[in-house]
C-alpha cells in the first residue's frame, strides 16, 4: 500500500532548543532518589520530545563516574559517565556537557532513560521518556464508523470509538469491545509504556487464517485520567492494519522505527 502525505500536524520544534521545566523531577535507582530538583531543563535531541538536564550540582555526590571520553550526539558533543548502582555501574549511562554542548545546559547531565529505574514529574511516575510542553493529547468521542481489516478479513467494526489526537502521530481509534471479533484475538504477554497514557494492560495479535498478525492492537484499563475515555477499549495499530472510516480506506501512517533511531544518535 502507499504512503500518503500525513494528514495530522508535524512535530516543529528544532534540535538543540532549550526550555526551563516548570516541575519538580526526581530519579530513583534502587530505590534511592539520586536527583530531586526544581531547576532542570529541557534539550530536544531530536524534535519528538525533549530530555531532562539535571544540574550536575543537584545529583548526589559519588553517583556518577567519568568513563574517559566524550559522545558525539545531535547537538554537540558530552562526556560519558557511569551510574553507580548496587548491582554494579551502569556504563555510558548519562552524559555531561560542557563547552562542546549547547550553552544553556552546560554543567548538566542527561541520563539515558532506561539506566534510571523511576522518573517522577512532581508525585507521578513517568514512562519512556518526559512529556513535552509542545504535545497535546485529546480524546474525542465520535460517531464515524471504524472498520478495521487484515489480509481482508474484518476484525473490528464499530460504529463509535474513541479518536486520540497526539501532537506528530496518526490518529488512533479506540472501540468499544463488543465490536471487536474475539475469535481472531490473541493474547498476549506484550506490555507497552507511554509517558502520556500510562501503561497497557493487554496487547492481541491476530489470526486472519492467512497469517498471525504480531501485537496490533492494545488496551489501557487504567491509562492517565487526562486519556480516561478510552480506559477499557481497543485500538489497532493503523500501520499495520487496513482502516475504513465511514467506509473509506484510510491510507496507512509511515512506520517510525523508534529503537532503531535512538540506537543510531544515542552514542
Amino acid at each position: 500500500m502507499t504512503q500518503a502525505t500525513p494528514d495530522y500536524p508535524q512535530l516543529i520544534v528544532p534540535l538543540g532548543h532549550v526550555e526551563p521545566v516548570p516541575r519538580r523531577i526526581r530519579g530513583f535507582v534502587g530505590g534511592r532518589c539520586i536527583f530531586d530538583t526544581v531547576r532542570a531543563k529541557y534539550l530536544w535531541l531530536w524534535p519528538g520530545y525533549p530530555q531532562y538536564c539535571v544540574p550536575r550540582d543537584e545529583i548526589q555526590e559519588g553517583v556518577l563516574v567519568g568513563e574517559g571520553s566524550s559522545v558525539k550526539l545531535t547537538v554537540g558533543r558530552a562526556q560519558r559517565h557511569a551510574l553507580l548502582a548496587e548491582a554494579g555501574p551502569r556504563r555510558g549511562a548519562a552524559w555531561v556537557w560542557g563547552d562542546a554542548g549547547p550553552a544553556a545546559v552546560s554543567d548538566h547531565v542527561t541520563f539515558r532513560w532506561e539506566s534510571v529505574d523511576a522518573w517522577f514529574e512532581e508525585d507521578e511516575q513517568v514512562f519512556v521518556h518526559p512529556r513535552s510542553p509542545y504535545t497535546r493529547v485529546d480524546a474525542l468521542r465520535s460517531s464515524r464508523g471504524i472498520r478495521i481489516e487484515l489480509d481482508g478479513t474484518v476484525v473490528a467494526d464499530a460504529p463509535v470509538s474513541v479518536m486520540v489526537f497526539e501532537t506528530g502521530l496518526p490518529t488512533r481509534y479506540y472501540l468499544d469491545r463488543v465490536h471487536i471479533d474475539w475469535s481472531r484475538m490473541v493474547a498476549s504477554d506484550t506490555v507497552t509504556s507511554c509517558p502520556y497514557k500510562g501503561q497497557t494492560s493487554e496487547y492481541w495479535s491476530v489470526n486472519t487464517d492467512v497469517a498471525v498478525h504480531t501485537d496490533v492492537a492494545w488496551a489501557y484499563d487504567f491509562p492517565t485520567y487526562q486519556l480516561a475515555a478510552i480506559a477499557g477499549m481497543v485500538a489497532f495499530y493503523d500501520e499495520a492494519v487496513d482502516v475504513y472510516r465511514d467506509g473509506q480506506l484510510m491510507p496507512r501512517p509511515k512506520a517510525v522505527d523508534r529503537a532503531l533511531w535512538e540506537k543510531q544518535h544515542r552514542g
